[in-house]
């Protein structure tokens, strides 16, 4: 999935870029409302996280322009500002969640998933066929006997095949959704995960529909 972080503190961008890079994530970050805005008009993102001090608007405006113009994006506010009227605004003006700085790490990516499986409908955390597993939380993929953690890119790749199961991904869209903005990324960088899986789980893991893309079976 992808994910959109608007934060001007540098500090706290970098160290929320690698944390969910670390989760398996594609990551973008800007560093004001304007750049926010734009972002989210050239690709759809499976939240964002939303500083409100921006250098040249407030969190709260971008929200709301966001929220006005029918952008849904599942929306997480992280402020300094503990007051609670601060709360009750963010929240009436579409957040989806309001967290406080400082905040650890760790409860902040458990949060941000939690608000994407609502904002998809998905209440457990696991994504599953009636062959494989994926462990949302421990990064675990289970198919044909075999049980193992997944690097973070692996994990991903097969974070967006299951969200969508029997539905064919070509190379571009796979590439989109687990590749931030600045990415080096080799011609032939989805054929080496997916050969990486394959030879761990199996050839039946993930099929190759020859010209168009990629899939996991629905059942």
């Amino acid at each position: 999935m992808r994910i959109l972080i608007v934060e001007d503190n540098a500090m706290i961008g970098r160290s929320l870029r690698q944390a969910l890079l670390n989760e398996g994530f594609s990551v973008d970050w800007t560093t004001s409302g304007l750049d926010g805005e734009s972002s989210t008009r050239m690709g759809a993102y499976a939240a964002m996280l939303l500083d409100l001090g921006l250098p040249d608007t407030t969190g709260f405006e971008l929200l709301k322009r966001l929220r006005s113009g029918g952008d849904q994006t599942p929306i997480l506010i992280l402020t300094a500002r503990d007051a609670v009227a601060d709360r009750i605004t963010g929240l009436d003006l579409g957040a989806d969640d309001y967290i406080v700085k400082p905040f650890d790490m760790g409860e902040l990516v458990a949060r941000m998933r939690a608000v994407v499986r609502r904002r998809a409908g998905v209440a457990q955390s696991m994504l599953q066929t009636s062959a494989l597993t994926l462990d949302l939380g421990t990064h675990e993929l289970a198919f044909g006997g075999e049980k193992r953690v997944l690097s973070s890119r692996e994990f991903a790749l097969m974070r967006i095949l299951l969200e969508r199961p029997g539905t064919i991904l070509s190379r571009g869209q796979i590439e989109e959704r687990i590749y931030g903005w600045g990415e080096e990324v080799e011609s032939n960088a989805v054929d080496v995960l997916i050969h990486s899986l394959r030879k761990r789980f199996g050839k039946a893991l993930i099929n190759n529909v020859r010209g168009a893309g990629w899939m996991v079976a629905k059942i």
